[in-house]
């Protein structure tokens, strides 16, 4: 800790990021271990994220992150798209595909930012806010690529043909390296097999969408 930051905050998103790295939950004594701060501490603690709905605790006691973090949230999804707007552009017009960025959601895959290319006489009409499922779809299987990689090597890229749409083609690429962001960057073309070169061109953007996240 410095002269310039607050020890109470500190200490509070500390508790936010424990409850996080949890699926059942975390008792005042496994917070106040954690911690390294007594129990009183940590009562005062929940009490204050509480009143501003970022934890809960159930019946048992437990502490639990609250629905108050959708709310932050949803201000994620527009941050993210601009951040990652600029790389999707330069690979939708280099490639001749519509391009897009896909966010985890829960268990789907949420498009969150598209860009269409501007020269071709046609290309795969793909909206932001298109949903599929994580193991269906270039997009989803290039994030599951990542949460199944080991340290043997990081994922390269993924392609299907014909899962979302009849005809069409996907190659995507997973983000690696970014804190609390989980998803792909991909292009869907309406071809029988995907280029060669697409599938470097779409790791290659996945690594300068990470970079501007970062």
């Amino acid at each position: 800790m410095t002269a310039e930051t607050s020890q109470t905050l500190d200490r509070g998103l500390r508790v936010l990021k424990l409850l996080a790295d949890t699926d059942h939950g975390l008792t005042v004594t496994e917070l106040s271990n954690k911690l390294g701060v007594n129990r009183t501490v940590v009562y005062r603690l929940l009490a204050t994220l509480e009143q501003h709905a970022l934890v809960r605790r159930d019946l048992g006691g437990r502490a639990r992150v609250g629905l108050g973090v959708l709310r932050l949230g949803r201000q994620v999804h527009p941050l993210v798209r601009e951040a990652a707007l600029p790389a999707l552009r330069s690979l939708a017009e280099d490639i001749g595909a519509t391009a897009h960025l896909t966010l985890v959601d829960g268990a789907e895959a949420l498009a969150v930012a598209v860009v269409e290319p501007t020269w071709t006489d046609y290309h795969v009409a793909y909206r932001a806010g298109f949903r599929h499922p994580l193991d269906r779809g270039a997009a989803g299987k290039a994030i599951l690529s990542a949460r199944q990689r080991t340290a043997s090597g990081e994922p390269g890229y993924t392609l299907t043909h014909g899962e979302l749409e009849a005809g069409a083609s996907g190659a995507a690429a997973p983000l690696l390296g970014v804190t609390g962001v989980e998803g792909s960057v991909g292009v869907v073309m309406l071809v029988d097999a995907v280029p060669e070169r697409v599938g470097q061109r779409v790791m290659d953007a996945a690594r300068e969408v990470a970079e501007a996240l970062r």
